[in-house]
């Protein structure tokens, strides 16, 4: 099976695609589905990401299925100034539509009792575990929406990359068994 790398311009306007509960459906891409934001952090409160950060590195390190149900391929978080204050950049891959993303973080977070380092964002809604809408809404208010996207390997899963690193692995292992 050949795998052709793919790229796709995504739209400008997004008047025209379906409708979902939380606003536009956008398409799935080479790369997934996923959404960059940029919001400003409460002042003060950048201690609080790198602390965030460590606690969240500890609990996958504890149980590496914790995000699972998100069907993540990766996550990238920065903060830096803008004109003196400071902005937090969360950008996210990841295999399922932004709806059931935003609904399996929000049942995931609230059922494990980990808070979302977002509650450190003006303006989040703080009844997020209530109101998955109020997530869904602070997310498209501060999307920046890519344009063009990339995929080495397009359209593939997480877990069927996976599922192929496993195999490759089992392969390799058969044989080394076999000199």
């Amino acid at each position: 099976m050949q795998i052709t790398p793919q790229a796709m311009a995504l739209p400008q306007e997004t008047d025209h695609l379906p409708k979902g509960k939380y606003g536009p459906i956008l398409p799935k891409t080479p790369a997934c589905y996923g959404f960059s934001i940029l919001a400003k952090i409460i002042p003060g409160r950048e201690s609080v990401f790198y602390g965030y950060a460590k606690t969240l590195e500890a609990a996958v390190k504890d149980k590496p299925s914790l995000l699972a149900p998100l069907k993540l391929h990766y996550l990238r978080w920065l903060l830096f100034p803008i004109n003196g204050d400071t902005y937090f950049m969360y950008q996210g891959i990841f295999d399922t539509e932004f709806e059931r993303y935003t609904e399996d973080a929000v049942a995931l977070f609230s059922a494990s009792g980990v808070n979302t380092v977002f509650e450190n964002l003006e303006g989040f809604p703080m009844d997020w575990k209530t109101n998955p809408e109020g997530f869904a809404k602070f997310v498209r208010a501060h999307q920046c929406p890519s344009f063009m996207e990339y995929g080495e390997y397009p359209f593939v899963s997480a877990d069927e990359i996976k599922k192929a690193l496993k195999i490759k692995s089992a392969f390799t292992e058969m044989l080394d068994q076999l000199q």
